[in-house]
């Protein structure tokens, strides 16, 4: 590419974009010649140095020109025996030892000669001291890199730091309120031992319920089975508890850890009524290689009362004659706690279940020997479970035929009353249909008729469940593809007239007879009810206020104290005050899907299990 300017052409060359300057290059336009010697008094080993992120383990001892001691971390000079710990790039540093370790070896001694701008005496230095510390002057620091490697910070403020000296197996981590055990020895930042827990069984607790310190759970939080660390916590992340009962003095502490084993414990619901906790691991990684979607599942349980006696009330290998429990999941074939646990198993996995009774048997229909309103606890063991067919390299034909059985699956739940459940197999069609690609016009027609029903289908649904706003917005992914769509007009009139917007609702009705004749008796009948409506709405407000305005000056009207009598017979015209029109038929909306009546608002299975799904997934 060239530019011409003034009659000559010139090659265009893109300019590289300048990397943006950080603090830390500004402040290192300080160091100038002669600003920071440094003299080496016994090497090192290895040729490794340490560089941006690395944790830094030095003793200083500061000096006057003269030799007189300003400060150090030695015991022999007046220190308390404890290096200084820092992160490089993330501690608060003096710009000379931010320089100068960064060119030391493991085990070497070095001198630091620093002009008053490289150390204490910086304008704006981030590290604050005393007022006699001579910061004007020009010092020697003696340093000593006792060590340096690849840490993680797990506290921002770098109270809690942890270096990995064994990795361990898998990517799942502990979490509350998993079960841990742990082989743990505790070290005072000048190396004498506190305490440890290195012989006979490993340290076994709870996390989240502060039996150890608050940085150590922290710590352990982010190991893998079988890996071994040190994790330095400060003394702002120490806690008195049964592990450590007495922090008071200790200014920090290294925790030598290998994590032996945990137990995976998941508070399902977050508010410690459905416990799932892992028994024996199952096969996989999770979550990967959990049932999360859909699928076919067989497993073998035993059902218990929480009375003293754990009454067993029924056991596949007893009362089963020995088979397993196959059922497909996100069709509310067993309760809907044990269904949420199950897709968080592994296949092999063994787990207890502690379940409420709302999510056990009050909503599912009840074994006679488990009384009313019983907790139950279920031992399950997921035998193994087969996804549903994957569309990939299969023809039209065969995905639609697929398409057709998922689909009545759908329906069937919505007959039943499992609104919830039936939209989720709808919405999950219509996700995989964005990865269908009809091949001629006859597929494209047929693929386009189905895919606006189900997205009338999923506003069935919205609307049985009291969405009305959702049901609009399924009705209008129809009407964008098909602004003629008669049945679509007709949902999305029944969800305006739900919602109150009775002239949105009127127009849909009488748009769908104008379009389509054989819809006229039902347009007819949904203008009927919409007319029942607003007269309703205008004789409850008229009744609310009647009087309030007729009082003589001073007289107090009270709104809405109407005689009952005259409520009860105003509030919907017509005989019996019933509606006797039957203008909703689901199977002219839904196919083969009937009335059915609308249950009270609440979250269901599925959306339960997946609008928690970031705290639950979380290794």
């Amino acid at each position: 590419m060239a530019v011409i300017e003034n009659g000559a052409a010139h090659e265009y060359k893109p300019q590289k974009k300048k990397k943006e300057e950080t603090a830390e290059d500004k402040r290192k336009k300080k160091i100038v010649p002669g600003s920071l010697m440094k003299a080496l008094i016994r090497p090192g080993s290895g040729d490794a140095t340490p560089t941006d992120g690395n944790q830094v383990i030095y003793h200083c001892t500061i000096r006057t020109l003269d030799g007189v001691i300003v400060e150090s971390t030695r015991s022999e000079f007046g220190g308390k025996g404890i290096p200084t710990r820092h992160v490089l790039g993330k501690s608060k540093m003096i710009l000379g030892l931010l320089e100068g370790l960064t060119t030391m070896k493991k085990g070497e001694v070095a001198m630091f000669k620093m002009k008053p701008e490289l150390h204490y005496g910086e304008d704006d230095c981030p590290v604050s001291v005393s007022d006699t510390f001579p910061k004007e002057a020009e010092l020697h620091f003696e340093t000593e890199m006792v060590d340096f490697s690849k840490v993680k910070v797990i506290g921002e403020d770098l109270g809690v730091v942890k270096k990995v000296i064994n990795e361990g197996e898998g990517w799942e981590l502990p979490r509350e309120p998993y079960e841990v055990k742990a082989w743990i020895s505790a070290k005072t930042g000048d190396g004498k031992l506190i305490l440890s827990h290195t012989d006979g069984e490993p340290f076994f607790f709870t996390l989240g319920k502060s039996e150890v310190p608050k940085g150590l759970e922290m710590g352990i939080g982010t190991m893998s089975r079988g890996e071994k660390a040190v994790i330095y916590v400060k003394s702002q992340y120490l806690n008195q508890c049964p592990f450590m009962p007495t922090v008071e003095g200790i200014e920090e502490v290294h925790f030598e850890v290998e994590l032996v084993h945990f137990v995976q414990v998941r508070d399902v619901l977050g508010d410690g009524r459905l416990i799932k906790r892992r028994i024996r691991d199952g096969k996989g990684e999770f979550p990967m290689d959990c049932p999360l979607h859909d699928s076919l599942l067989r497993v073998h349980y035993k059902g218990m009362l929480l009375d003293e006696d754990r009454t067993v009330f029924y056991d596949t290998k007893v009362d089963n004659a020995g088979q397993p429990l196959e059922f497909s999941s996100g069709e509310g074939l067993v309760p809907e706690g044990f269904e949420m646990c199950v897709r968080l198993m592994l296949p092999k996995e063994i787990a207890l279940v502690t379940c409420p009774p709302d999510y056990a048997y009050e909503k599912f229909p009840r074994p006679p020997n488990v009384p009313e309103g019983a907790h139950v606890q279920w031992e399950i063991e997921l035998l193994g479970f087969e996804t549903p067919k994957d569309w990939t390299g299969m023809n039209f034909r065969s995905i639609m035929d697929d398409v057709d059985k998922t689909k009545g699956t759908g329906n069937r739940l919505f007959k039943e009353g499992k609104f919830e459940l039936a939209k989720a197999k709808y919405e999950k069609l219509l996700r995989e249909f964005n990865h269908v690609n009809p091949q001629d016009d006859e597929e494209g027609k047929e693929f386009l008729n189905t895919r606006n029903l189900l997205h009338l289908n999923v506003a069935a649904c919205y609307l049985k469940m009291g969405m009305c706003k959702n049901s609009i917005e399924a009705c209008n992914k129809v009407l964008d593809a098909s602004p003629l769509h008669a049945k679509a007009l007709y949902r999305r009139g029944l969800a305006y007239m739900e919602s109150g917007d009775y002239e949105e609702a009127r127009g849909d009705f009488n748009k769908m007879m104008s379009i389509d004749k054989s819809s006229e008796q039902n347009a007819r009948a949904a203008l009927l009810k919409l007319k029942q409506k607003e007269q309703e709405v205008k004789m409850k407000a008229r009744k609310q206020f009647k009087g309030l305005f007729d009082k003589k000056p001073g007289e107090i009207a009270e709104a809405g104290n109407v005689d009952r009598a005259d409520q009860n017979a105003a509030e919907i015209p017509g005989k019996d005050n019933q509606d006797n029109t039957d203008i909703s038929k689901e199977d002219d909306i839904v196919e083969d899907a009937p009335e059915a009546a609308p249950p009270a608002p609440g979250m269901g299975l599925l959306s339960r299990l997946w609008s928690t799904r970031p705290e639950i997934l979380r290794p």
